[in-house]
Order: structure tokens, then C-alpha cells, then sequence
């Protein structure tokens, strides 16, 4: 069932749980779709990031936003994304948030996966919409526990991430961080379930294909992997899943 409001209990803002539930699909799978439309301008709108060390051969962001039927597959993705995000979230405030979340991590995920950057030329700007539209979904909860718990989800999960770029596998990048830190706001306010899973996911789902990459000699132990778009991939298995298996877990 799709996921409820921190302080509005079952509450809705329409008029029917299954009705409601489905135009918050529709919208952000029209959102979904729209940032897919609008990806090419975005990326050819970026500025090309100053590489501090050399490495591996990439694309230019102008070359991405010239990529041939570029526009009509991440509509398709976005749609897809979307209407899964809205499903489960369902018509309460916090969608604004993860409407524009899954907007922005379409564009986001696919320049990473091409290039293996971040533009915090994106992402920078991206937390101030998140942050601004998480206080209002607090506001109509009338409810401190969704902003509390996006705080403290984004003091976890950037801090994890922060630890982990110092000391941890070479491959995570700054961007990495920044990037945690806009997730773990719209899976923190959802609560604890959605946001450990998140972030466990990510992980898993990164290991799982490198392991499956490397047995199949697609890549080495050296070949830098984008982790990126599986730590969006991991968010939106914490809102998928994330609520059934922290109920589960705190009810054993």
C-alpha cells in the first residue's frame, strides 16, 4: 500500500484513497516524463567540470545532450520512475519532494552513468528545492516528525557516505556524498525503514553488478563503476520496500 504522511496519519488530499493514488502516479509519471523531454537542454546547459587528475577517456556533457533518441527514452524511464515513485508514495505533501527528486536523478543518473561525474551544478541548487518543499510537507503534516526525521536521516546517510569517501573503496567521489545527502532527506522523512534500506541497497545492488560485471570480463577490479545510479536505484527500493521491512523488523 502506498506509504502515509509522518504526522497526517492515513490522511489524503483527494478525494479517495485508490483515486488519489492513482493521479499521484499520473503526475509524477508526468513529471517523470517531462524531465526526460527536457534532460537534453539540462545537460547541454551544464558547465564541463574541471578534472583534478586524469583518467579514463569521457564523453563531453554537449556530446551526452547530442545523443541520438535521447529525449524519448528517458521520458519513457522518467514515466516509468515516476508513476512508481507516486504510487507509492501516494497523494500526501512529501510527493512535491520526491516528484522533483525522481526529475532531477533521471538527468543526474544517466550523466553519471556516461561519465562517471556528478554536476553540483545540479545538485547544489536541487537541495534547496528538496529542503524548501520536505518544510512545507512538514507544515501541511502539521507534524515536526518528517522534518525531523529528514535531518536526521540526511546527518546519517551523508555522514555514512562522508566516512566512506575518506576511508573507504576509491572509486566513491565526492558527488557520491553530495548526492546521499539529497536522497536521504526524502527517505528520511518516510522514516527509518525506507532510508537504511535505501542506503543498504544501493550498496548491494552496486556490489551485485560489479561482481556479475567482472565474472563476465566486462570491466576489472580497477575499472572505476559509477555508483550513482545505483545509489538512486537503492532509494527507490527504501520507498518501495523500505516501510514493510522496517515494520517487520520492529515488530520481531
Amino acid at each position: 500500500p502506498p506509504l502515509r504522511g509522518k504526522g497526517g496519519g492515513s490522511r489524503r488530499l483527494g478525494c479517495g484513497i485508490v483515486s488519489s493514488d492513482l493521479l499521484a502516479a499520473a503526475l509524477t509519471a508526468v513529471v517523470g516524463a517531462v524531465a526526460g523531454l527536457l534532460a537534453p537542454r539540462v545537460i547541454g546547459w551544464l558547465r564541463e567540470p574541471e578534472l583534478e587528475a586524469p583518467g579514463p577517456p569521457r564523453p563531453s556533457l554537449q556530446e551526452l545532450a547530442r545523443t541520438p533518441h535521447l529525449m524519448p527514452r528517458l521520458a519513457l524511464v522518467g514515466a516509468a520512475a515516476g508513476a512508481l515513485v507516486g504510487w507509492r508514495v501516494g497523494w500526501t505533501p512529501i510527493l512535491g519532494a520526491w516528484a522533483y527528486l525522481t526529475a532531477v536523478c533521471l538527468v543526474l543518473g544517466y550523466v553519471d552513468a556516461r561519465t562517471r561525474l556528478l554536476p553540483t551544478q545540479l545538485i547544489a541548487p536541487s537541495y534547496a528545492v528538496v529542503a524548501a518543499l520536505v518544510v512545507a510537507a512538514a507544515l501541511a503534516d502539521e507534524s515536526v516528525d518528517g522534518l525531523r526525521g529528514a535531518v536526521l536521516g540526511w546527518l546519517v546517510m551523508g555522514g555514512f557516505y562522508f566516512v566512506m569517501w575518506r576511508v573507504g573503496p576509491p572509486g566513491l567521489g565526492y558527488g557520491d556524498v553530495r548526492l546521499s545527502g539529497l536522497l536521504a532527506l526524502c527517505l528520511g522523512y518516510l522514516g527509518w525503514g525506507p532510508l537504511l534500506t535505501g542506503l543498504y541497497s544501493g550498496f548491494l545492488l552496486g556490489g551485485a553488478t560489479s561482481a556479475a560485471l567482472i565474472v563476465a570480463r566486462r570491466v576489472t577490479l580497477k575499472t572505476s563503476i559509477p555508483f550513482g545510479p545505483f545509489m538512486m536505484l537503492g532509494a527507490l527500493v527504501g520507498l518501495v520496500w523500505g516501510g514493510a521491512l522496517g515494520s517487520w523488523y520492529t515488530s520481531r
